[in-house]
Formats: structure tokens, C-alpha cells, sequence
């Protein structure tokens, strides 16, 4: 019983000791192929933690979450073409306009339910795409690019490169590939941290039973709106450094549904939604596939498909979900102590 405890408290710690050296290891170690490759898998893991909290824990199924890849995207190409602002900056700039844009988004989807809920999302981010696309200063239908070195030129660039000694194009994608692992260690620890504060029960609660949630004190509509806005700051981050390093936007890259929701979605759930752990193990199934099946065009997607079926249909909590049911071993435990007598008609 004390080793059991023992895992559930240091596994997580030991796992990120392990992990996160050697990921940051390898744009000195590796090839720039290699970087550029796990550099969109990590980019597609923040997206992935983002959309699981909001649709594993909050019970909100988006599927319009492109528009804060675009809104962010965007926002950073302003702030450096139009403002001469550094990329570094406009990363910041990119999640706080996502957020802001999220609030009035909110204020629309909350009305809807369920499948409603779902497709309002994804007209939220058609009309996005649409708007956008009219920025004739970021070129309009067709796009725009980075000005020509100003991701060469951002902050800590150089600096990459006198580490790494290869090229400045090199120097950009060990640097971009760095932030991105940052921000996959900072949500995970965060989305850990908050699960399992008294508001991520408060929200695990009103997932599972609304009524009985806000029967003892919790406010659903507060803390949906609340990971609602967190989650598009994520999202916009992760837009704004995902087209640093492709450096060129378009409104339909920016907007892609398949790139940057469903793909997104598949891997949630063949890990698990509604688990911390399942994006990763997800994401890793998605990359393996992706590798294994590059050649093979549009059967790839085929077998994307069939395999998000198959585990629909027979392992509905995925693969990291199953993993639980049949051993009872969870890294990352979320569960609470009872509440002490007297605090559960606190308000959350």
C-alpha cells in the first residue's frame, strides 16, 4: 500500500525529470527533420491537452477550436508585420486577442447544447475564416508572410545558435521547438494543478451531474466560461508559435478543421478524453501512424478513421482509460478528499 501511494505521488515529478532533458536534448543531438517533426507533435499535444479540458473535464465538445489557431496566428502577423513588433512578444499578444475574442464566442455558444453547442463553434470559426481572409494588410484569400528574417532576428535567436552552431533557420526551429515543449510542461503541470483544486472538482462535478453540482454551490456557467477563455489563451499561443515556424498564413492553414480540430480530436479520444495522460499516449499513436503510413496518402486517413471507430466502439474510454480499468494505476490522480463537514455549500 505505501509503494502505491508512494508511485501516485512521484511518478508524475519523475516522469517530467526523465522526459523533459532529453526532448530539450535534441535540437543539439538531432536532426533539424527530426526537431521540425516533434516540433508540430508537441504543438499538436497543446492543443490536444486544451480541447480535453474543455471537452473531457468542462463538457464543452467544440469543434470550431481552429478559430483561436487562426485568431492567434493572426494576431502575431500583426504584431510583427504591421507593428514591427518581435515574434516573441506577439506570442503573448497572440493568446490575450484569442482570449478577449473568446469572451463574446462564449457569450453566443453557451446559449446552445450539445450538438448545437458543437456545430455554433464551428460556424464561429467559418465566420473567423471568412473575416480574416478580408485583411487585404495580411494579404487578403491568398495570405501573407513573415517579413524575411524577423524569425531569424527575434529575441534569444541568436543566441540558440552560437548553442546548437548550425544555421539560423536551424537556430528557429530548435527555439520554437524549446517554447513549445515549455508550454506542454506548463499545461500539464497546470491542468493537474487545477483538477485538482476545489474548482477543477467543482468542474469534474458539474460534468458528471449539473443538477447535483449546483445543489451544493457550484456555478457551472462561472467555471464552463472560465476554462472557455483559459483554453482559447492556450490555443492562441500555440497558433501564433505554430506560424512562426511554418512562416507563411493563410486563412484556410490558419482555419483548417482537419489540422487543427479533427485531427485534435482523434487523438483525445483514442487516448482518452477526460484523462491527462490520454492526449499524450494519443498523440504518440498519432505520430507512430503518421510515420508509418506517410506513403500510403489518402489510406492513411482511412486508417485514422477506422481505429477512432474501433476504439469508439470498444474501448469508449481509450486506450489510457482501458489501461486504468484494468490495472487501477493512475500517475496522475485527480481524485479529492471527502470535504470536511460544513464546507459544501461554498460556492466555487
Amino acid at each position: 500500500m505505501i509503494e502505491a501511494v508512494m508511485t501516485r505521488k512521484t511518478l508524475l515529478p519523475l516522469i517530467l525529470l526523465i522526459a523533459v532533458p532529453l526532448l530539450a536534448a535534441l535540437p543539439v543531438i538531432g536532426s533539424r527533420a527530426l526537431v521540425q517533426d516533434l516540433f508540430m507533435v508537441l504543438c499538436l499535444l497543446v492543443l490536444a491537452l486544451n480541447w480535453n479540458l474543455l471537452a473531457g473535464f468542462a463538457g464543452l465538445v467544440s469543434v470550431g477550436q481552429q478559430a483561436f489557431v487562426g485568431i492567434g496566428a493572426y494576431a502575431l502577423y500583426a504584431c510583427v508585420i504591421l507593428w514591427g513588433m518581435d515574434p516573441l512578444a506577439g506570442l503573448l499578444i497572440a493568446g490575450l486577442v484569442a482570449m478577449a475574442l473568446s469572451a463574446p464566442v462564449a457569450f453566443f455558444a453557451f446559449r446552445l447544447h450539445g450538438a448545437y453547442f458543437a456545430i455554433g463553434t464551428w460556424v464561429v470559426a467559418e465566420i473567423a475564416r471568412l473575416c480574416l481572409g478580408q485583411w487585404k494588410a495580411l494579404g487578403g484569400g491568398t495570405g501573407t508572410s513573415l517579413p524575411k528574417g524577423a524569425a531569424q532576428e527575434m529575441w534569444g535567436a541568436e543566441t540558440v545558435r552560437a548553442l546548437i552552431g548550425g544555421s539560423k533557420a536551424a537556430a528557429v526551429d530548435a527555439l520554437t521547438y524549446w517554447l513549445a515543449l515549455a508550454l506542454v510542461v506548463v499545461m500539464l503541470v497546470a491542468s493537474w494543478a487545477f483538477l485538482r483544486s476545489r474548482m477543477g472538482l467543482g468542474l469534474q462535478a458539474v460534468r458528471d451531474n449539473p443538477v447535483a453540482a449546483r445543489a451544493v454551490g457550484v456555478d457551472p456557467t462561472r467555471l464552463k466560461a472560465l476554462v472557455f477563455l483559459l483554453t482559447a489563451f492556450g490555443t492562441g499561443i500555440c497558433g501564433g508559435l505554430l506560424f512562426i515556424q511554418i512562416g507563411r498564413i493563410s486563412p484556410d492553414a490558419a482555419f483548417s478543421l482537419l489540422d487543427w480540430t479533427a485531427f485534435v480530436i482523434f487523438i483525445v479520444v483514442i487516448g482518452g478524453i477526460g484523462t491527462l495522460p490520454g492526449p499524450v499516449i494519443g498523440v504518440l499513436v498519432f505520430y507512430g501512424l503518421e510515420r508509418l503510413l506517410a506513403d500510403f496518402g489518402t489510406v492513411y486517413l482511412i486508417v485514422l478513421g477506422l481505429i477512432g471507430i474501433a476504439i469508439m466502439l470498444f474501448a469508449r474510454r481509450g486506450l489510457w482509460g482501458s489501461f486504468l480499468l484494468h490495472t487501477g494505476i493512475d500517475p496522475l490522480p485527480l481524485s479529492h478528499a471527502a470535504p470536511r463537514a460544513g464546507s459544501a455549500n461554498r460556492s466555487f
